[in-house]
């Protein structure tokens, strides 16, 4: 039985949906603390990172959690069906899992 990795290929490129944002808000956080365009205001700026921070952190646990659940999907997914046709009776799988 060969072992899967959580993060292979094809996991990343589901999870690519879940990057961009967290690039996106990686840029701005970083944007934020290097030029200040609003200026320094204690208050402000420290709300502004917690919003920026927690959103960040909540999305990278989020993709984490839908990598494993992506990974043990596919380790444990005996038929591999059409999308949406998994229900229907008379489809034929279009790969069955080896042993």
């Amino acid at each position: 039985m060969a072992t899967t990795r959580i993060f292979d290929r094809d996991t990343l490129l589901d999870l690519v949906v879940n990057g961009v944002p967290l690039f996106i808000i990686l840029f701005f956080f970083a944007a934020f603390v290097v030029f200040a365009p609003f200026g320094f205001d204690p208050m402000a700026n420290v709300m502004q990172y917690v919003l920026l921070g927690w959103i960040f952190v909540a999305l990278a646990v989020l993709t984490y959690l839908s990598a494993k659940a992506i990974a043990g999907d596919e380790k444990r997914a005996e038929e591999v069906y059409p999308p949406g046709q998994a229900t229907v009776s008379g489809v034929e799988p279009l790969e069955e899992h080896e042993e």
